[in-house]
């Protein structure tokens, strides 16, 4: 994957290998200017020579794809860095009902409390949960710091429907008697793609059975239609063809009967609905709306496009490898073999509760004191100088956690490690997100 390189005036340059940009640091030719995501900064001006870039976007319920791909001369077009982007939405969703079931408790004992509002609530046009907002808003946030750092010319995404009503067509098996007969049948094979698309949504594009991503997905009944078995949604998974072979017309409580954490895991999965589809639903027009106030032009997708742009070159499926292959020029995209895709996760800038309640909703603990503690706040990227014990050495990592006292927490290698604030270097400030 190739880093960021801007220039004295902080101009976007074309990003280097990794090679180079190792060479540049060791001549002091330039300086890290940003670990998250890695940037170099170089010491004296040199003339641009950017080639035309592209940003590309996958969005997803839980995930989205993010790829930068570039024109060269001799190659075409080339992916030259990604990263999976995992939203908290469903984190956010269940910390405003626990603020609400709170709420409702302290009225229903007298005790002090904020009074309901009813009057004049009208909301705003257009306006999307908070939950849903959050995805569209960390894509933006992601967005616009690739664009700080990279010459980017245009944007690309990806804007999948979820046609609710082709999924009812596919699962009650609806006639199209009254339109002509190529019309049907191009109408029940879109109908067949869209459920497909949501089965990868719903099942994160991995088989049920055994979490396998590199073989194809076919749909598998879960009860087979042989003996009887529907096509509703809610019968239907994922699976790989050696998983989807070996379970034939077995019932999958005997397929899986040596596995039953994984069973029960399935069984429960098959109960929830249209969620994912309804939130890339809710968000897909906000998010081009965001990206339009970027003031740089874009271009917009479907999902049968990217699909077949992949399968058409023989990539696995992966976040960041659709991303790559949005739009018609993704017929041609060549992902480079040193490529590894970076994990960025939103983690929040901490919890703006004020005090932590009890299972009855009564205080725990007292009002939080200043979130930074000495320089640092939970987030933050820092370099632990370890003297001595049994994790001595050095470490780069996040802090988890900061003391009035001065005693901070980070995890690294699988470890737990404290120690006083004063072997505590701070590298970056949080921003939200962790990298990985």
């Amino acid at each position: 994957m190739r880093i960021f390189v801007i220039d004295t005036e902080y101009r976007q340059l074309m990003p280097c290998t990794r090679r180079k940009a190792r060479k540049l640091l060791t001549a002091r030719k330039a300086a890290v200017y940003s670990f998250q995501p890695f940037t170099i900064v170089l010491h004296s001006p040199v003339k641009p020579n950017n080639q035309p870039m592209q940003l590309k976007l996958d969005p997803g319920s839980k995930v989205s794809g993010i790829a930068l791909v570039a024109t060269f001369a001799k190659r075409g077009l080339v992916c030259i860095w990604a990263a999976n982007l995992h939203h908290r939405g469903q984190q956010i969703r269940n910390d405003i009902l626990s603020r609400a079931a709170n709420r409702r408790a302290r009225r229903s004992r007298k005790t002090r409390y904020r009074k309901p509002r009813f009057d004049n609530r009208t909301r705003p046009k257009g306006q999307i949960p908070p939950s849903l907002k959050h995805r569209v808003l960390t894509t933006v946030s992601i967005a616009k710091k690739l664009l700080k750092f990279t010459p980017v010319s245009s944007l690309a995404v990806e804007s999948v429907k979820f046609d609710y009503s082709l999924l009812e067509l596919y699962e009650k098996d609806i006639t199209l008697s009254h339109l002509e007969p190529k019309e049907a049948e191009s109408i029940r094979n879109y109908a067949k793609i869209t459920v497909r698309a949501f089965l990868l949504e719903k099942y994160s594009y991995k088989c049920v059975y055994c979490d396998d991503k590199a073989n194809t997905l076919h749909k598998e009944h879960i009860e087979s239609r042989a003996i009887g078995g529907s096509n509703r949604l809610s019968n239907l998974v994922l699976a790989c063809k050696p998983c989807n072979v070996r379970k034939g017309k077995m019932s999958i409580d005997d397929f899986l009967a040596d596995k039953p954490e994984r069973l029960k895991a399935i069984k429960a999965k098959l109960k929830k609905g249209l969620k994912d589809a309804a939130a890339v639903n809710t968000t897909r027009l906000a998010l081009v709306k965001a990206l339009e106030e970027l003031e740089l032009p874009v271009t917009t997708s479907n999902g049968v496009i990217t699909s077949f742009n992949r399968r058409n070159q023989g990539y696995p499926k992966d976040h960041w490898i659709d991303a790559a292959c949005v739009g018609n020029n993704g017929s041609k995209v060549i992902l480079d073999a040193t490529i590894k895709p970076l994990v960025i996760k939103a983690v929040g800038h901490g919890n703006r509760q004020m005090t932590r309640v009890d299972k009855y909703g009564f205080p725990r603990t007292k009002t939080k004191a200043s979130k930074r503690v000495e320089g640092f706040q939970t987030g933050d990227l820092v370099r632990l100088s370890n003297p001595k014990g049994k994790y001595a050495g050095e470490y780069i990592s996040r802090l988890t956690g900061i003391r009035a006292r001065g005693y901070f927490t980070i995890k690294a290698n699988e470890a737990i490690i404290d120690n006083h604030s004063k072997h505590f270097k701070l590298l970056q400030k949080g921003d939200g997100y962790a990298y990985s």
